[in-house]
Order: C-alpha cells, then sequence, then structure tokens
C-alpha cells in the first residue's frame, strides 16, 4: 500500500523536528505555519543537554553548530544588588546553550526541504478541523489565496500554547495554576558583563531575574512578575514600572537598563501557562509540543521536550505511514506517542512546580533557602539537594532513542 500522508500544524521546535524525521523517511509531509517567517521574539533557546542529544541523534550535530548561539560556563547569583556565588556550570553537569531558535527552525526546514516529499506553507492559518464522522481528515486554513482545505491521513497539531488544534479538537486539559508570569527584553550587551559566557541571576523574596547574553551579541533581560499584573504595570507608564522592576536589581545592571529605557520598554510578555492534556489523541489526529503540555520557563525545558516528543514521534509513526497502514493502525501509533511521552513531561512539570514554589513563593522556607544558596552552592550541598532535579531538568527522566 501507498505510504500514508501527514499534514503539521505549527512550524516550532516539534512540528518542525518531526517534519524533517518523517520527511527523510519517506513520508509526504505538509508543513504549516500561520507567520510569514521564523523571526518570533524571544521564543525558547535554552538548549539543554537532552535538547542537544535529540539533534544529535537526528544527525543534526554539524548543523547545530553552526547556528548563531552562546556557551554559558557562569551562573552568577546575586542577591540585594551584591554578588553572592558564581557557579561553574560544569560543577552542575553540563555546559547550557542559548540557539537561535529562529535559526534553529530555518535550518529543520531547509533539511526537511531536501526531500522531494516534504512541503513548508507559511501564512497559513488554521480555522478548523475537517472531519469524516469522528475521525479528522484536514483542516481549513486561511492563505493569502482564501480559504484551503488541507487533507492528510493524520493530522499532528504542534502549534503552541494557544493551539487551535487543541481548541479544536475539543480536548481536556489539566492546568497547574502559576503565580507568576515573565517580561522579556533586550538591551546592548553591558561593558561591565564578566563575558558572554554568564548567565546572572537575581534572587529576591518572591521575584528572580536574570540576564543571558544572546545568540544575536545582545543582552536578554527577564524579571518574573505576579500573574496577571502586567496590564496594571503597563498602565502606570513605562518610566514608572520599568523603575519599580529594575530597583531590586545591582546597581550596574540597573544603571545600564535606565540607560536603556527605549528598549526595556518594548517588553514581551510570556503569559506563563503549564498544563498537558489527559489524552493527546484522537482519531486522525496527534497533539505533541506545547500543544500538549504547555511547560513552566523554569528549566528551559519547552524546547527540548518539543525535540524529545519528536524523536518518539518518528519512532511510532515511521513504521506505520511508510506501510500504509491502516488508519486504526495510526491512531493506534499515535496512542503509543503519548502514552511513551506523558510519564516524563508529568514528573518535569513536578520538579518546575517545586521549583517554582521554593525561588518564587514567599514563604519563610523560600526566604531561608535563598538566603543561604551561595553557602549551599560553596559547600556542594546544593547538588546534593536538587541533584534528581537537575539531571532531570539536563537530562530528560528517561533516555529517548531515535530507532527509525
Amino acid at each position: 500500500m501507498a505510504a500514508r500522508s501527514v499534514l503539521i500544524v505549527g512550524a516550532g521546535p516539534a512540528g518542525a523536528a518531526l517534519a524533517y524525521l518523517l520527511a527523510r523517511r519517506g513520508v509526504a509531509v505538509q508543513l504549516l505555519e500561520k507567520h510569514l517567517d521564523f523571526a518570533r521574539a524571544f521564543r525558547g533557546k535554552g538548549l539543554q543537554p537532552s535538547g542537544v542529544d535529540a539533534l544529535g541523534q537526528m544527525g543534526l550535530a554539524d548543523q547545530l553548530a553552526q547556528l548563531p548561539q552562546a556557551k554559558v560556563n557562569v551562573i552568577e547569583l546575586h542577591r540585594g544588588g551584591r554578588l553572592r556565588a558564581r557557579i561553574q556550570t560544569k560543577q552542575l553537569g553540563f555546559i547550557g546553550q542559548f540557539v537561535s531558535q529562529p535559526a534553529l527552525l530555518d535550518m529543520l526546514a531547509k533539511e526537511a526541504g531536501r526531500t522531494a516529499n516534504f512541503h513548508l506553507e507559511m501564512g497559513a492559518t488554521v480555522r478548523g478541523l475537517l472531519h469524516d464522522g469522528e475521525r479528522v481528515i484536514g483542516i481549513r486554513a486561511e492563505t493569502a489565496q482564501g480559504m484551503r482545505a488541507y487533507h492528510a491521513d493524520l493530522v499532528v497539531g504542534t502549534d503552541g500554547r494557544h493551539s487551535i488544534t487543541r481548541k479544536e479538537g475539543r480536548f481536556c486539559e489539566l492546568t497547574v495554576r502559576q503565580n507568576f508570569d515573565v517580561v522579556w527584553f533586550k538591551v546592548p550587551f553591558p561593558d561591565f558583563w564578566p563575558d558572554r559566557a554568564t548567565v546572572r541571576l537575581e534572587l529576591g523574596p518572591g521575584y528572580v531575574s536574570g540576564g543571558i547574553p544572546a545568540s544575536d551579541g545582545q543582552l536578554q533581560t527577564g524579571f518574573t512578575i505576579a500573574k496577571g499584573s502586567f496590564p496594571q504595570l503597563r498602565g502606570q507608564g513605562a518610566e514608572i514600572w520599568t523603575e519599580q522592576i529594575i530597583q531590586h536589581l545591582a546597581p550596574d545592571l540597573a544603571d545600564h537598563l535606565r540607560a536603556h529605557a527605549g528598549a526595556v520598554s518594548k517588553t514581551v510578555l510570556l503569559d506563563v501557562i503549564v498544563g498537558r492534556l489527559t489524552s493527546w489523541t484522537k482519531p486522525g489526529l496527534l497533539l505533541l509540543g506545547d500543544a500538549a503540555h504547555p511547560m513552566s520557563p523554569i528549566g528551559g525545558q519547552g524546547l527540548n521536550v518539543a525535540l524529545r516528543d519528536a524523536l518518539v514521534a518518528a519512532n511510532h509513526l515511521c513504521p506505520v505511514l511508510t506501510s500504509g497502514g491502516s488508519p486504526e493502525a495510526v491512531d493506534a501509533a499515535a496512542q503509543r506517542v503519548a502514552e511513551e511521552r506523558m510519564p516524563e513531561i508529568v514528573a518535569l512539570q513536578e520538579y518546575q512546580d517545586r521549583q517554582a514554589r521554593l525561588f518564587l513563593e514567599p514563604r519563610l522556607a523560600s526566604r531561608l533557602f535563598i538566603r543561604l544558596l551561595p553557602f549551599l552552592v560553596r559547600s556542594g550541598l546544593l547538588q546534593l539537594l536538587l541533584g534528581k532535579r537537575l539531571r532531570a531538568f539536563q537530562h530528560g527522566i528517561v533516555p529517548v532513542r531515535l530507532v527509525v
């Protein structure tokens, strides 16, 4: 029988990686992206060893090395505006990487495009699902040429935290309540920064801020704020609300941000949404990445778990798709993807929640932990206390191997 076709909605990390893996195995793949390019600001950039390993298994290690990126060797911990500790990342078992996600997605699309059975269409906004009885058989999308229907044997929704395929598929979602959002902006890289391999974290009662060397040579800065407070902050005017946020920083960084107030005012809000679907599949439909399990920014997991989702999905889908398996066989393979990935997602979200409560809830235990953190780092007790959690964030919960 002829190989089955796949339509992937959303060219984020999960969708682009899966499209590449399926296309190189001979599956006919259409990848739809609602934007006209990949240049989204402040997409997840943190690559853990688990994500680096996933790309290596895809045969893309050399291509990854050519992408704009910054490697992190040192994490500085500041509290009360003063440097309290410096952590060598190799002491924590990894060297952090921040990669340009637009460049990564473009690379994945180009590698998939080396096959004749891959087609990428930008500027296609999904408006609904197409059904044959209970089975999803495609989507309706608005394009520059008007409304179009796209058909496939399997639709894969990888369209992010605000997924249309999730909404239209009427999935049941378990949400994990969050008490914080994050605001991001970029400023010119400061002269006083130790080097381009150092991240600075500022810890205080109920908040975390940070400065990360970005792959484009700037400094990416983020602050946690109370959940839902952004409209009220912005309503006070840029000068007032930015001063409220940066007043807790070390004087050198605070002065640098004041000197670049125009850049600071161009803030992007990350509305932190965390949850997971109770089931990731419907007949003819599979959801992956943030569409199935929106992750917290804590621990830098989103990009990495999306790549791991793609590996597992390729393992289960390729054999049945390339052999022209029945619709029921395709659905069974999709269900196996969800069953294999769910335990890791549940565990990582629980670790993220514990980390958030440890650093962001104004409890006595949290304040004591933050105060003792420099000592815990110097003594090596931090790894003893958080070692399991750190290893999970870095390497995942279980091994994920690409076998197709």
